[in-house]
């Protein structure tokens, strides 16, 4: 019995080798899941044989480019295995995505959520809306559906899908798996989305770079001020957090944040943050929940053409993020950095407080200033984040299933 379980066990990770490579490089053929896994011929064969038969790969046919010689024979994902939906949530909007299990996006759209109290019942009313519709335009079968994946600003448990604060419904707390659970037996799992924004640039990098990739930081610009970090420790697998960059402390006593304390880097550095400080409001005002992007531009645009005022907003707010990169880049390592999100549209106008803030580093001193590089588009970030992880989860939840399935077959047949 215990030789049998062995066996099983490699067979599953086997099989979650296969359906890696096929995730990460596309329809393989035979030989070239060979390499990409390090299994044997005969093995390749056995698995992806046993995949087909479970519905999960297909076969394909490929023409060569001259039209003459063999077709190129090469597996993929079956795309009506299940399917994945994706749920943003930004600060003024609720993007839902619709994906079959190749990865392939088949439906989306967003509603703007609005800004006047409802809370967090009325949000997940809409929600749950959200959903259903979704899977009606699509004319899928909501059971179909094997996973949700769910991401939003703030803070989220480390193991259960419960966003514990977020700068939306600040101390209410939601249970996504509580509230969605009766109506779908898709699982639910939520992603902090800074979080997802770093593995996705990381990803990005190590595929450019492979064993040379070490690590970097993505930092978040916008409403809110997030900070995610990748590092690979000794050639193994990305390690991807997101430390609550955006409410470490900034000045003591300092500018009131959206959290509730004061003094926080968000506090200087965020939408409301500029529009403050441009206005000369009382640090101590409690702060919009959300700033529309046409505001800052107009102060951005003003600053640029040499406003004094509106230019130091701009440049203090850079100095609290400098303030606090150089602090991260003390505790872990000097890294390539990621600017993203909305406010990257202002880099210019945050750039030298950036970088004033980073020079009062040892390390920096010492090594340099790191790299920085703009990547504005976070919201493709954000999904291709959604992507990688929820796939990922789903490949080995139907190796398991599909385990299990085997196991319980053998047993009927013993008994």
């Amino acid at each position: 019995m215990q030789i049998k379980s062995s066996t099983e066990l490699v067979r599953q990770r086997n099989s979650a080798l296969v359906l890696k490579a096929l995730r990460t490089h596309g329809p393989l053929a035979h030989t070239e899941l060979s390499d990409f896994t390090s299994l044997s011929s005969a093995t390749i064969s056995a698995i992806t044989a046993d995949l087909e038969r479970a519905q999960i790969i297909a076969k394909t046919e490929q023409q060569a480019a001259s039209g003459r010689g063999r077709p190129r024979v090469a597996f993929s994902q079956r795309r009506d295995c299940g399917y994945l939906i994706t749920v943003i949530i930004s600060s003024d909007a609720v993007q839902y995505s619709l994906v079959d299990y190749a990865g392939t996006l088949l439906d989306r759209f967003s509603e703007a959520r609005s800004q006047d109290a409802g809370g967090v019942q009325k949000f997940v009313a809409a929600m749950q809306e959200g959903l259903l519709r979704l899977v009606s335009r699509s004319r899928i079968d909501r059971d179909d559906v094997l996973i949700i994946s769910i991401s939003s600003k703030g803070l989220v448990d480390a193991i259960e899908p419960i966003l514990r604060w977020s700068p939306i419904f600040g101390r209410e707390q939601i249970d996504f798996a509580d509230v969605l659970g009766a109506e779908w037996s898709a699982k639910i799992i939520l992603g902090n989305e800074t979080l997802l924004v770093a593995a996705a640039v990381g990803q990005r990098e190590e595929n450019d770079k492979g064993s040379d990739f070490r690590a970097l930081a993505a930092l978040s610009l916008g409403h809110s001020i997030g900070l995610g970090i990748v590092r690979r420790r000794d050639g193994g697998e990305p390690e991807v957090s997101a430390p609550n960059f955006g409410h470490m402390l900034h000045a003591p006593e300092g500018a009131l944040c959206r959290c509730g304390s004061s003094g926080c880097i968000e506090a200087y550095a965020g939408f409301y943050a500029i529009l403050r400080n441009a206005f000369a409001v009382p640090l101590d005002t409690i702060p919009a929940k959300f700033v529309p992007v046409s505001e800052l531009d107009k102060i951005a645009a003003s600053a640029r053409q040499g406003h004094r005022r509106n230019g130091f907003a701009f440049r203090q707010a850079g100095l609290a993020l400098g303030n606090g990169l150089s602090r991260v880049l003390s505790l872990t390592e000097r890294m390539p950095i990621a600017l993203t999100g909305p406010g990257t549209r202002y880099y210019d106008l945050l750039r030298e407080g950036i970088e004033e803030g980073l020079a009062q580093s040892l390390i920096v001193r010492m090594e340099g200033m790191p790299e920085m590089r703009v990547v504005p588009d976070e919201q493709a970030l954000v999904f291709e984040g959604h992507l990688n992880r929820a796939l990922s989860i789903m490949d080995n939840d139907i190796v398991m299933a599909r385990a299990a399935a085997a196991s319980m077959e053998l047993n009927d047949r013993a008994s």
